[in-house]
């Protein structure tokens, strides 16, 4: 199965500035969080490969940008989450190409979010022969996201939680302070009351390994 299939999805939830069409992308966004943060698990994939189809047309229509590239892959993994299982790996690959594309074009788009979610994919998703999870490429690429976006929320967030993973919980401690000082996502109430309970939940595990 894959590993806490979180997928990157989860690692979006970055203050932005918006590319060229700020209603598209806004709409993609605000839709990922409606389905994310209040509709049913069990009904969640089918809403998710209704996005999947929105995000792919605008992708068309922005020329594929980075920006519009790393929605695509934002709108895959929330089906790929909403799936889960074995199930689930085709969708992790097609994000994680739709990542890597935007990369390439620009590894700073969206304040480096392309970099954080592409780490988590590596990170979360299991290694050879099942699928393509690295730890080791999961942390050069978080380090690289940090670099973009030093103290954002997610950026540090999740590689808090990747260091816990580790069991280097001295390390995250700091990196999950960072977390806790970083401001809440523009226009995104849901997506920052999310986060901020994940950070008390990895707040307290930290407590019981320190």
């Amino acid at each position: 199965m894959l590993k806490r299939l979180l997928i990157a999805s989860t690692f979006l939830l970055f203050s932005t500035a918006l590319y060229a069409n700020p209603n598209g992308l806004a709409s993609i966004q605000q839709t990922w969080d409606e389905i994310t943060y209040t509709v049913p698990k069990e009904a969640q994939f089918r809403q998710f490969l209704s996005l999947i189809d929105t995000a792919s047309q605008y992708a068309e229509d922005a020329n594929h940008s980075p920006e519009s590239l790393i929605w695509l892959a934002v709108s895959q993994s929330g089906a790929a989450r909403a799936k889960g299982g074995l199930d689930a790996l085709d969708l992790a690959k097609q994000a994680k190409e739709n990542l890597e594309r935007a990369i390439a074009a620009d590894k700073t788009a969206l304040e480096g979010a392309g970099l954080g979610i592409l780490a988590s994919l590596y990170h979360k998703v299991p290694g050879w022969p099942v699928g393509f999870g690295s730890d080791k490429k999961a942390r050069k690429l978080f380090k690289e996201a940090l670099e973009v976006n030093p103290n954002g929320l997610d950026s540090n967030y999740f590689y808090a939680e990747f260091l816990f993973d580790e069991k280097d919980y001295d390390e995250a401690a700091q990196y999950l302070e960072k977390a806790k000082q970083a401001p809440g996502k523009q226009g995104r109430p849901l997506a920052t009351k999310a986060r901020q309970q994940d950070i008390v939940e990895l707040e307290a595990k930290l407590k019981e390994k320190r």
